[in-house]
């Protein structure tokens, strides 16, 4: 696959849809459909999330397809005044990995962090979790 035919959009409180196809794909990724498919929030806490000004998602899309996800945090900080982002889950299909659709989602949070002044960007990597240390 082309990884330039892979969009990578920031989701807004209109795309309830798109979220919930991201979180199945989460879960399957991690092999936890349960957290992330079982109890899925009714609409109304997936848009006033996706509309929070502390919340981004990521899809990233092969034309209609999700084929990957990333949720993240931004945090003020108390020390001074700057924020970080926390990367929370990060995801690619298995069908569509080692293709560079990770690291295209990272880039468009990157863009997204620089515009709106953030000193950095991080993801907790456990020992053993290769993909998250890479």
């Amino acid at each position: 696959m082309d990884p330039t035919s892979v969009i990578v959009r920031a989701l807004g409180p209109a795309e309830i849809k798109l979220m919930r196809t991201m979180l199945d794909l989460l879960g399957r990724a991690f092999e936890d459909a349960p957290t992330y498919s079982g109890a899925q929030p009714e609409a109304f806490y997936l848009e006033r999330l996706l509309g929070s000004e502390t919340f981004i998602a990521l899809a990233a899309l092969k034309g209609d397809e999700v084929v990957g996800g990333l949720a993240a945090y931004m945090l003020p900080k108390f020390e001074q005044a700057r924020s970080e982002i926390y990367i929370d889950d990060l995801a690619v299909d298995e069908h569509h990995r080692r293709q560079g659709i990770g690291t295209a989602m990272i880039r468009k949070l990157q863009g997204l962090a620089e515009v709106r002044g953030v000193s950095a960007i991080y993801v907790q990597a456990e020992k053993g979790d290769e993909p998250a240390i890479k």
